[in-house]
């Protein structure tokens, strides 16, 4: 009966339309209410303990550092080296856009933050040199996806919290998954590109090249910092991402110049409303996962799986459906902040790796963000084109179900995730 009326609550209030913050929230405290013993006054006490959870504490830097290098020129030196790298071959311009979302992606941690700082220079780029609007689009709504991925990620950040895993292992597990996919990306748009007889750009000199990698070295460096200081032992995940945000404010005021002193108060600003949304959120989540474990929810789904003598690669297929069916509707840190408490429990009794479990559930969360009908990405995109939301959509699909594809590429070869944490273990 608590089970049935929590997740009744939660989707009435989100039919709604409240803010799926407020209905985690108010479902839980409802349902608290009606069926549990916790206190009003435990509930409150509940609320502050998860806001103040020492891995969660990386999220607010993680956001500013972000915001530092979206804000200065990073993106557009990235970019610069990008096309001087690979903007000789078919498609030249479009594997440069795809390889520089991967490099900005390593220092955002943001899947629209991506979007906006690679899109909003090369899809104009893009359709001056003879692409069409809807190849452009198409192609940077989904590499922008890699911002979730590729460390550091805020959404592993919060799969670590709730599920106590290594987030140091996640990053690292997120590396090789994030390359290979932009690879399969670029070799995708080759071949396109081959078939179709796509614009090249003029090969650049070795000088070329040299200047614009140096040039973006200093983004770059980032995570060396933040993946190098975590293995090697000087700080944790959540120091790593206070040195971030130091570096990130240092480069951009002092190394590129491209903010001043008087911009940083604007830029502190912006981060802290993006921070203080997504705490709401994970707050609020955290409250919800917190009625889940009282009444042994997840325990009583294990359970019941487990009874019906479900292997792990088809609890793996109903995990991917369900994510999936998740991703069109809500945004990623709701998410895994429901579903994680849930699907954690029973992926441990059949002896699936928590980390391969936490980049299957990024995976599906990246193609959550470019599938209708609240896919982030898709507005993102249109608000950088002008395009209508139908266009985007169309112009996404195809990529979208190479996405797919990989997915179950992730899924069931777990050496593709746990190869590099395994080796540096």
């Amino acid at each position: 009966m608590t089970t049935i009326a929590l997740f009744v609550l939660l989707f009435v209030f989100m039919f709604l339309g409240m803010p799926v913050a407020v209905a985690l929230g108010l479902s839980s405290l409802l349902t608290i209410m009606a069926f549990g013993q916790d206190s009003l006054a435990s509930l409150s006490l509940k609320l502050y303990e998860t806001s103040e959870h020492f891995t969660l504490m990386a999220i607010p830097f993680f956001v500013l550092a972000g915001a530092f290098m979206t804000t200065g020129g990073v993106a557009r030196r990235m970019i610069r080296f990008a096309i001087a790298a690979v903007g000789h071959l078919h498609g030249g311009l479009a594997i440069a856009s795809v390889m520089a979302c991967v490099l900005f992606a390593a220092v955002s941690g943001s899947s629209p933050a991506t979007v906006v700082a690679v899109g909003s220079i090369v899809i104009a780029g893009m359709v001056r040199a003879g692409y069409t609007e809807s190849f452009a689009a198409g192609v940077i709504c989904n590499a922008g996806t890699l911002g979730i991925l590729i460390p550091p990620s805020i959404v592993m950040v919060v799969y670590g919290a709730v599920t106590e895993t290594s987030v140091g292992a996640l990053f690292m597990a997120g590396v090789v998954p994030g390359l290979l996919l932009g690879l399969v990306l670029m070799t995708a748009i080759y071949l396109v590109a081959r078939m179709r007889n796509m614009p090249r750009q003029p090969r650049a000199s070795l000088g070329e090249v040299m200047t614009a990698g140096r040039d973006s070295i200093w983004g770059l460096l980032l995570i060396v910092i933040i993946l190098g200081g975590i293995y090697g032992g000087i700080f944790t995940p959540t120091e790593a991402a206070a040195v971030a945000a130091v570096y990130a404010f240092a480069i951009a005021v002092f190394i590129y110049r491209d903010i001043g002193m008087k911009q940083v108060p604007e830029v502190l600003i912006d981060a802290a409303k993006v921070t203080i949304m997504l705490m709401f959120i994970i707050a609020n989540a955290l409250l919800f996962a917190h009625v889940l474990t009282t009444e042994r929810i997840p325990q009583a789904i294990a359970e019941q799986i487990i009874a019906w003598n479900m292997s792990d690669w088809q609890f793996l297929i109903v995990v991917n459906i369900l994510l999936l069916v998740a991703g069109a509707f809500m945004e990623p840190t709701g998410i895994i902040l429901i579903l994680a408490p849930i699907l954690f429990p029973i992926a441990m009794q059949m002896g699936i790796d928590p980390v391969h479990l936490g980049v299957i559930m990024v995976v599906n969360l990246e193609i959550g963000m470019v599938t209708p009908p609240v896919g982030l990405n898709l507005f993102v995109t249109a608000g950088i084109t002008r395009m209508s939301i139908g266009q985007v959509i169309r112009a996404a699909f195809p990529w979208l179900m190479l996405l797919v594809t990989y997915l179950v590429f992730i899924t069931y070869v777990p050496a593709v995730s746990l190869w590099l944490p395994n080796l540096l273990s």
